[in-house]
């Protein structure tokens, strides 16, 4: 079976440039599941490094650093806000300012009680990966800080459909079902998703 390591597919993954796929780190890797697997293992160890400490998740500083310890091992990028268009997610210029507005929004939101704790957190992690900040991994970066603020908010830990959300697959298109309808207005599908 083929798995050839930078093809593209509409729903999974998001194109990389020649000069962002020439920073991959591990040279061994040549298959889109050696990819998968590299960047999981990096996820978890950041995920163990995370688990101890207190940590403002609102903050676009932590928000990078996050994306750095979720990726350091696998990409030179790791951390760094793309600078190049996508297909999806908002031109590269603005993403600096829409981050912070982002978590200018979401801090207002805690403060004044906008929405319950889990529609905070949903609502920041789908509207963090609509920005789609860096290079990729926008969306398992976009999960993980919800799932870090949903703690904060003295919630548990989202379940996201309870299975690796990379993988093409039924639980992932009804992710991007999800994300679709919030792109619509309608955060439900993704709350529910969220947390089945």
């Amino acid at each position: 079976m083929s798995d050839p390591l930078f093809d593209e597919d509409d729903e999974a993954n998001t194109p990389l440039t020649e000069e962002e796929r020439d920073q991959l780190i591990p040279t061994y890797i040549t298959l889109r599941r050696e990819l998968n697997e590299a960047e999981q293992i990096n996820i978890s160890s950041a995920m163990k490094r995370l688990s101890a400490r207190k940590r403002d998740v609102i903050n676009d500083q932590f928000l990078r650093d996050l994306h750095k310890r979720m990726f350091d091992q696998v990409w030179r990028w790791a951390g760094t806000y793309r600078t190049t268009p996508r297909n999806i997610g908002i031109e590269a210029y603005r993403i600096p300012t829409e981050v912070r507005q982002l978590v200018d929004d979401v801090r207002f939101q805690v403060e004044h009680e906008t929405y319950p704790p889990d529609e905070i957190a949903v609502r920041f992690s789908h509207r963090l990966v609509s920005v789609h900040p860096f290079p990729n991994g926008n969306g398992r970066h976009s999960r993980l800080a919800a799932d870090l603020l949903a703690v904060q908010l003295g919630q548990r830990h989202f379940s996201w459909g309870r299975i690796n959300l990379v993988d093409p697959g039924e639980t992932r298109k009804a992710y991007i079902t999800a994300l679709r309808s919030a792109d619509q207005h309608d955060i439900q599908a993704l709350m529910a998703f969220a947390r089945s």
